[in-house]
């Protein structure tokens, strides 16, 4: 967990974050977040391959620490009972918190925000390259091999459980008929 957590000081530090003690407990706070029970696929590992994700292919961003802090917080609430964009609307909040406590200039902070925010449909301007390495990276297991898709789609399931299995295809099938009605999946 250490060198998570610091891979979260350097890109707050690099983005502009002021108090090193704000900054930790936001780390601490994140990684506590992303370790909830009723969490199988939105866990410490999805963030850790989102933000491996962004590390590989930060070159095309013009601000890779802010899509970092955003996939740090873009899934940090995350409850699959909400309805809609809730998770996505109250991850941006955490974030506008967190992130203004930690002393990140307010511009900074509402960037942070837009690109979470971006999470809910994934429909990204082509020129928004700070976007499109968000939403690439947190969909990038729907490239997996079949064994890494195959064991997503079950730890979905599992954070569904409560839902009947009817009512899961059918919801299953409107989220990845809305994926595949993008006009690109992947942009980067």
């Amino acid at each position: 967990m250490a060198g998570l957590i610091e891979r979260w000081r350097t890109s707050a530090r690099y983005a502009g974050a002021t108090d090193p003690a704000a900054v930790d407990a936001a780390g601490n706070e994140l990684v506590e977040r992303w370790r909830e029970p009723h969490r199988h696929y939105h866990t410490i590992e999805h963030l850790t391959a989102v933000l491996d994700v962004v590390d590989r292919y930060a070159s095309t961003a013009s601000r890779p620490d802010l899509v970092r802090l955003a996939a740090w917080c873009h899934d940090a609430v995350y409850d699959p009972r909400a309805p809609g964009d809730r998770n996505e609307r109250d991850s941006a909040a955490l974030a506008g918190t967190l992130l203004a406590r930690a002393g990140l200039p307010a511009a900074e902070v509402a960037e942070v925000r837009r690109l979470i925010l971006l999470t809910a449909g994934h429909l990204v301007d082509p020129a928004d390259t700070d976007g499109a390495l968000l939403c690439d990276a947190d969909l990038a297991i729907l490239a997996a091999p079949p064994p890494g898709y195959d064991r997503y789609a079950a730890a979905i399931r599992r954070e569904y459980a409560h839902v009947p299995p009817t009512d899961y295809r059918a919801g299953r099938t409107q989220v990845l008929s809305a994926l595949l009605a993008l006009p690109a999946l992947f942009q980067i």
